[in-house]
């Protein structure tokens, strides 16, 4: 019977569960997705500021074909030139075979809209001065007119990063000349829309002055009239999500941690099976059988030196047998033996009455040589096979 839990013990206890329940509680209330707390990262599932949950729905109500790429980009496909691709702050770094995937999409006839300063990682001949980001907006003008900045005289941008020196296939748009803030790059077939920022597309900043006809110029891409021929692929792949649980968790310390959970679960389910699984006891082998039998016994007389036991036993049962097969008294001696058996089977000189006098004389001896031994048992038998008392003793034992 369990013991019952002390007083002491009991308080202790209650303690340790209401800690429990308070933190279980703040991290409920408290806790949650960074994207939802304000985090500004332009994520198409994020309804907070700093999100581009707005933005995506636009496109949606307004018949675009747009969808969510939660894939690599080596998986996009060209769609002949009319496609969009928009990285908006990816905050994850491409490797080198999904960096030359985004390249050969441009190169063949697809455009990027990249926002921030890490475009140097996707586009290593980028020219990119990264500042710290600072929370300040500023209004900038258009530099040239254009169908990107068509009905966007003026927009607002968050400050914190600038092209440096665009060279002759890279148009600034907004900005210093020297420094501008958008800028329209030819690359290949296709076009590189970089912006400073993601504010004219975020939650917060796509209803300010002008972001909302520079976002939808982008969109409308080659020429407004085809606007709903281009498929807008809205790369959420760089922003941690992915199109399976278990392509995001291999990126984890889960899989190891799946992995060893496996491992013991095996140990356990092996370990409960041998001792929950069915009895099955050894094959008994029996220690009396005939031949172990005889291999112990002739050992123990061998080790005992007893050949003189053994030819006294194959002797006297010789006669025992040979007696009442002749009718013949048990205390009758050899010599009376051998002379009934040769007067009433006719055996003339059969060797009988020399082999009892032997078999007599080393069944007395203190020591026999096996060989000697050996030989006597074997005559015995061989008389007992033809007088036909071997049948006979089958038959009694029988």
């Amino acid at each position: 019977m369990p013991a019952p839990i002390t007083a002491a013990d009991r308080k202790i206890l209650l303690i340790a569960v209401a800690v429990l329940v308070v933190l279980t509680a703040g991290l409920a209330f408290v806790g949650g997705d960074p994207k939802e707390l304000g985090t500004p990262v332009p994520s198409t599932y994020s309804a907070n500021p700093g999100g581009a949950r707005a933005a995506y729905l636009l496109l949606e109500d307004l018949h675009y074909k747009v969808m969510r790429w939660e894939r690599s980009p080596t998986e996009i496909p060209s769609e002949n030139g009319l496609a969009v691709l928009i990285l908006a702050d990816p905050l994850e770094t491409p490797t080198k075979e999904e960096q030359k995937a985004l390249q050969h999409f441009v190169e063949e006839g697809g455009q990027v809209i990249f926002t921030g300063g890490r475009v140097k990682a996707f586009f290593p001949k980028a020219q990119v001065d990264e500042e710290f980001p600072t929370g300040e907006w500023k209004t900038f003008s258009a530099d040239v007119p254009s169908n990107y900045t068509a009905g966007a005289p003026k927009i607002v941008l968050q400050t914190g990063a600038t092209w440096r020196e665009p060279g002759a296939n890279q148009l600034p748009l907004y900005g210093e000349t020297q420094s501008p803030v958008v800028v329209s790059w030819r690359f290949g077939a296709g076009r590189i829309l970089w912006w400073a920022s993601a504010t004219p597309l975020t939650n917060s900043g796509i209803s300010q002055e002008g972001n909302l006809n520079l976002f939808l110029d982008a969109m409308n891409f080659p020429v407004r009239a085809k606007q709903f021929t281009v498929h807008i692929y809205w790369d959420e792949y760089f922003h941690g999500e992915r199109t399976s649980l278990w392509s995001y968790v291999r990126k984890t310390p889960v899989t190891w941690g799946l992995l060893q959970i496996s491992v013991l679960g095996l140990l356990v389910l092996f370990t409960f099976s041998r001792r929950s699984g069915p009895t099955v006891l050894p094959p008994v082998i029996s220690r009396l059988a005939p031949l172990e039998f005889v291999d112990t016994l002739g050992g123990l007389y061998e080790r005992a030196g007893a050949e003189p036991a053994v030819v006294g036993f194959v002797y006297q049962r010789f006669r025992a047998t040979l007696s009442r097969q002749l009718r013949i008294s048990l205390s009758a001696g050899d010599t009376e033996l051998a002379d009934a058996v040769e007067s009433r089977l006719g055996w003339k000189e059969s060797g009988l009455k020399t082999t009892l006098a032997r078999a007599l004389v080393a069944s007395r001896a203190r020591k026999v040589a096996p060989e000697e031994a050996l030989g006597l048992v074997q005559e015995l038998e061989r008389y007992e096979e033809q007088l036909g008392l071997k049948k006979k003793i089958a038959k009694e034992k029988s």
